[in-house]
């Protein structure tokens, strides 16, 4: 398991997390005031409308999602980033299988006290 501010993450560190419905989530490097996520999406899966106070930027790794934001939706693949500032509800279904890498400030307290 990947410790707060822990310098350096080999991958083989970030245990993949199944959340069902097709999503695995790794939590990455993390401090108090920043955490990095990475989430794998079967085809299909869905990232259910939700908001939490922390900003968050997604950047499109793979595959192709339809997002949405604030009641907006679009469609996004690889390359494409996505802001969600604290409070905004959001969401996505996948379209074809993928991975995202979510930036959350500040980290995701509940990621990690269970």
């Amino acid at each position: 398991m990947v410790q707060k501010d822990q310098r350096w993450v080999p991958y083989s560190d970030a245990q993949a997390e199944d959340m069902g419905g097709g999503v695995i989530r790794r939590i990455l490097a993390h401090s108090s005031d920043m955490m990095v996520v990475e989430n794998t999406f079967a085809e299909g899966a869905v990232g259910k409308l939700h908001s939490h106070p922390h900003t968050q930027i997604t950047y499109i790794l793979s595959g192709e999602f339809d997002f949405t934001i604030d009641g907006e939706t679009r469609t996004v693949t690889a390359g494409d980033t996505l802001l969600k500032t604290n409070g905004v509800i959001h969401g996505c279904v996948c379209r074809k299988a993928g991975v995202l890498l979510d930036v959350f400030t500040p980290m995701r307290e509940d990621f990690i006290s269970k």
